[in-house]
């Protein structure tokens, strides 16, 4: 069997990345430029850094705006299905407000 190749002038087209929508201001971007926030199936709420971890997730931009009003309007609430209370929302701001600082 002979095995055909491509013309050496052919060029393979750029790989299409996977986007998302950011939670906080509904727009889209690529997957890689956001932050995941996962609800486990245990039902506790956290960053993932690596976006591997099984669950529920969100993503947010990591910008302090984005975070901010996805926590205020209640959207993290609502894409997670889950209730957040004061406290929870304050550890979850201070992990992706970390996890933003290890991106950067």
């Amino acid at each position: 069997m002979v095995r055909r190749r491509h013309p050496p002038d052919r060029v393979m087209p750029a790989r299409r990345q996977p986007e998302r929508t950011c939670v906080g201001c509904r727009a889209k971007d690529r997957k890689a430029t956001l932050l995941r926030v996962v609800r486990r199936p245990d039902g506790t709420v956290e960053a993932d850094p690596t976006g591997r971890v099984a669950g529920r997730g969100a993503y947010v931009h990591p910008v302090a705006g984005c975070l901010e009003r996805a926590a205020r309007t209640g959207a993290l609430d609502r894409a997670l299905k889950a209730t957040l209370g004061r406290a929870e929302a304050a550890r979850l701001m201070h992990d992706l407000m970390m996890a933003r600082g290890e991106m950067a």
